[in-house]
C-alpha cells in the first residue's frame, strides 16, 4: 500500500501578503546597490520600535580600525544587582547587504528579550570587500567586546553571539575562532537560518529554489559578490571561516539554538549543522518554522507568526544567559 503524501503547510497568509507587496528578487546583473536599496525598503514603522538606550561607536582592535557598532542597553540595567550579559550581533544580507539600520529592530528585540547589552557590528561588505574582510571585522569586534564588556556595564563572563543568515554564518565562525584562539569564552550561539555548510546540493536548495526573499538567483548573486575568486564546487574543501561545518572537531563549542524556515533554501543547511553539533556533544536545539520563509526575524514586529518564532529563539538565548 502506498502511503499518501502529506502536503507541507503553505506560507503564513499574512506574511505572504506582505512579501507579495515587496518582492526582493534580484540577480548579480542588477548590481549590489539595487539589492541594497530593496532591503532598505523593508522598514518597520517607527512607532512599533521598542525604546532602548542606544549609542553609536566606532571601534579599533589590532590592525582593524573604524568598525562601526551600535550598542543597545536593556531597560532597567542601571542599578541592577548583577551586570547584564552581552550579545554580539552580526546582521544578515548575504555578506553584501544590510547595516546597523536595516537590522535595528532585530537588535532591539534581542536586547529586550534576552535582557542583555547588544553590540551590533557593521562589518565590511562585498563586493567592495569580499571574503574574508568581514570575518576579520567580526572577530576584531568580538575581541573588543570581550575586553570592554565591563566598561560597557556588562558581564564579561556571559557573552554570546547571534546573527541571521550571513550573520548566522559569521556568528558560528566566531565560536570556532574563540575556541581555537583561547577565548573569549562564549556562553551561547543563536543562529537564525544560517549558511554554515555551503552545500548547495542539499534538498532544500532545490525544493525552495523560487522561495520569497532568498531564491537561487539571489544566492548566486551573493556568491558572486562575496566569493569572486573562490571555487565552491566542493564545499567540503572550504575553510571553516567560510563553512564552519567543515571543522574536523566541533566539540567544545557553545550551546546553540538554530532557527530555520520550511520555505527557505537554507533550511537543510541549518538542520545539518544542528545534527553535527549534537553528534559532537554540543547541545543544539533546532526549530524549523513550518509556515515561514528566510528572514522572518526581521518581520517579528509586524507578522504574528514571525514574532512567535523569533520569541522562541530569544527565549533560549535569555535562558542561557540568565541561568
Amino acid at each position: 500500500m502506498i502511503e499518501p503524501t502529506i502536503a507541507r503547510p503553505g506560507i503564513d497568509p499574512t506574511f505572504k501578503m506582505l512579501l507579495d507587496s515587496f518582492p526582493m528578487t534580484f540577480n548579480a546583473a542588477d548590481g549590489v546597490e539595487v539589492a541594497r536599496s530593496r532591503l532598505r525598503q523593508l522598514k518597520v514603522p517607527p512607532e512599533l520600535l521598542p525604546e532602548v538606550r542606544i549609542e553609536e561607536r566606532t571601534i579599533d582592535y589590532g590592525d582593524f580600525t573604524d568598525i562601526p557598532v551600535r550598542i543597545y542597553w536593556p531597560p532597567g540595567d542601571d542599578g541592577a544587582d548583577q551586570a547584564p550579559p552581552v550579545v554580539v550581533f552580526y546582521h544578515g544580507g548575504g555578506f553584501s547587504l544590510g547595516d546597523l539600520e536595516t537590522h535595528d529592530p532585530v537588535a532591539r528585540s534581542h536586547s529586550l528579550g534576552a535582557e542583555a547589552i547588544v553590540v551590533s557590528v557593521d562589518y565590511r561588505l562585498a563586493p567592495e570587500h569580499p571574503f574574508p574582510a568581514g570575518v576579520h571585522d567580526c572577530w576584531a569586534a568580538l575581541q573588543w567586546v570581550a575586553e570592554n564588556a565591563a566598561a560597557l556595564g556588562g558581564d564579561p563572563n556571559r557573552i554570546a553571539v547571534a546573527g541571521d543568515s550571513a550573520g548566522g554564518n559569521l556568528a558560528a565562525v566566531m565560536t570556532h575562532l574563540a575556541r581555537d584562539n583561547g577565548g573569549p569564552a562564549l556562553t551561547f550561539q543563536l543562529l537564525w537560518y544560517p549558511v554554515v555548510t555551503a552545500d548547495l546540493s542539499l534538498p532544500s536548495f532545490t525544493e525552495n529554489a523560487f522561495a520569497p526573499i532568498l531564491d537561487r538567483e539571489v544566492i548566486d548573486a551573493f556568491l558572486s559578490w562575496y566569493l569572486p575568486d573562490l571555487d565552491i564546487t566542493d564545499p567540503t574543501a572550504l575553510p571553516i571561516t567560510l563553512a564552519p561545518a567543515n571543522a574536523a572537531d566541533l566539540s567544545g563549542l557553545p550551546p546553540a539554538y538554530i532557527g530555520t524556515a520550511e520555505h527557505d533554501p537554507l533550511r537543510d543547511d541549518g538542520a545539518r549543522y544542528a545534527e553535527l553539533l549534537s553528534l559532537a556533544g554540543v547541545p543544539a536545539e533546532l526549530s524549523n518554522e513550518p509556515t515561514l520563509v528566510h528572514g522572518y526575524a526581521n518581520f517579528a514586529l509586524v507578522i504574528p507568526a514571525a514574532a512567535e518564532a523569533t520569541s522562541r529563539g530569544i527565549a533560549a538565548l535569555r535562558k542561557a544567559l540568565h541561568p
